[in-house]
């Protein structure tokens, strides 16, 4: 089971900034989670909020607002930690070691993604870096423009808590996952995470910090557990 670092290690750093991956690749991270969300000129920037009143205190909607603004906005200090900024999806990208794992989840709840998933596409693409990310969505919209932009490409449905399973689990997963399914983990049982497996899917659960939780989601065979403790987590396996 690898140990992917949610939003970066964001117990010990602010969360999808360049510090908090560095964090997680000090701390023995396998990967890192991210999202990446289109902002209002265009580029495509890390971060998980649509609005920045919980990160910087700021009543800016990500993607109407231009880069060149964003960058004034310290998304670290209101978190507890020092000042930071949010960053470009490919500035992360150059930032981390070649053998990490990148799941970089598409954030968008609208139809119109603004060319969010064209664009991540043709990012990893251009970099080569197909071989070690996988996209992931709540949004199937996102995914299926994926596929139709870069078939090759590593997809995973997210699966929402807060939505009817039926129709998600067993109607959009098969539709628009080419590689893993990625439900909350308090919806993984042994034989829900088997049936995945046989369907060859791996299972990438979200957001675990509890030792014994995560032991008991190794015994089941999920294949990424994302983490906001990568070094805790990983010692409690040993």
């Amino acid at each position: 089971m690898l140990l992917l670092a949610h939003r970066g290690a964001s117990a010990d750093a602010p969360e999808n900034t360049l510090a908090a991956f560095q964090e997680a690749v000090t701390q023995g991270a396998d990967g890192v989670e991210l999202d990446a969300m289109v902002c209002g000129s265009g580029e495509v920037v890390v971060c998980h909020d649509e609005h920045l009143e919980r990160l910087a205190g700021l009543p800016w909607e990500v993607r109407t607002t231009s880069w060149w603004k964003l960058q004034g906005a310290d998304v670290g200090s209101r978190l507890g930690f020092a000042p930071a900024r949010i960053p470009l999806l490919e500035e992360v990208l150059d930032s981390l070691p070649a053998h990490f794992l990148v799941n970089i989840e598409l954030k968008c709840d609208h139809f119109d993604d603004g060319g969010l998933a064209v664009k991540v596409a043709r990012l990893v693409t251009e970099r080569r870096l197909a071989g070690r990310v996988i996209i992931s969505s709540f949004n199937p919209v996102c995914l299926f423009r994926t596929a139709a932009a870069a078939p090759s490409l590593r997809r995973g449905f997210l699966i929402d808590p807060d939505k009817r399973w039926g129709p998600q689990a067993h109607g959009l997963v098969p539709l628009v996952s080419s590689h893993s399914v990625h439900p909350f983990h308090e919806q993984c049982t042994p034989e829900r995470v088997e049936a995945w497996r046989e369907r060859g899917l791996r299972v990438a659960v979200w957001t675990v910090d509890d030792a014994r939780r995560a032991r008991e989601l190794k015994e089941m065979g999920v294949s990424y557990l994302i983490t906001n403790r990568p070094r805790a987590v990983r010692e409690a396996l040993r």
